[in-house]
């Protein structure tokens, strides 16, 4: 998993609540667990003006000029501001995975879906929860300004304008020391990885039944 430590990047407006995940990535694209590919279907429905099928070339479709991240000024953005409850519905992991895939690092809004939330930070998403006013103030900024960039800074909690006006945020301790070292769930398991193989010495001395090898008879 991709460490997430500082990042700046180009913010895209995703202008609606109650964002879920079926809206992010349809259920027919679930067909994959590699965690990469699920990028040209993000939004699929909104951002194509046909209907989407699995293993499909998405360049030949038709596009959606109204929506967001069809529009050139948004092309290359990496940061998503949406409004409250984004990431509802169904709790699938594919819903970062494509997000990510896209090239999204931070996600911006005054709420999130709670499965949604710990899922990005299991895959190297970082969401940002900041006050309705300030999420308004930020969208009336991107809308104004073509190419409008926000600094973000995971170890100092700081969301920053081109002006130099910063918003603080609280994360997790926790999730922030992941996301911050590239641990996923497997790579905190890891960190252990020398007292969990001193266990296993020990009880290969105590129980060596547990470990015969039951193919040799």
């Amino acid at each position: 998993m991709r460490a997430f430590t500082q990042h700046k990047g180009v913010v895209a407006p995703m202008d609606r609540s109650n964002v879920d995940t079926d809206m992010i990535i349809p259920k027919q694209f679930l067909k994959s667990i590699k965690r990469t590919g699920f990028g040209p279907n993000l939004f699929d429905e909104l951002r194509y003006l046909d209907e989407g099928k699995p293993d499909q070339d998405c360049s030949q479709r038709p596009k959606n000029p109204d929506f967001v991240l069809n529009q050139p000024r948004y092309e290359h953005a990496s940061i998503l501001l949406a409004r409250s409850n984004f990431g509802c519905g169904s709790s699938r992991e594919h819903a970062p995975w494509a997000l990510e895939d896209f090239g999204f690092r931070a996600i911006i809004a005054p709420s999130f879906a709670d499965i949604f939330y710990n899922n990005c930070f299991k895959n190297g998403l970082l969401p940002i929860v900041l006050p309705e006013e300030t999420v308004e103030k930020l969208f009336q900024a991107t809308w104004a300004e073509d190419g409008f960039e926000l600094a973000v800074d995971l170890e100092a909690k700081t969301v920053t304008t081109p002006s130099g006006e910063a918003f603080s945020f609280e994360v997790d301790d926790f999730q922030r020391h992941c996301l911050l070292n590239g641990l996923d769930d497997i790579g905190v398991t890891l960190e252990d990885a020398d007292h969990i193989r001193t266990y296993e010495d020990q009880r290969r001395q105590t129980a060596p039944w547990l470990f015969r090898d039951l193919s040799a008879g």
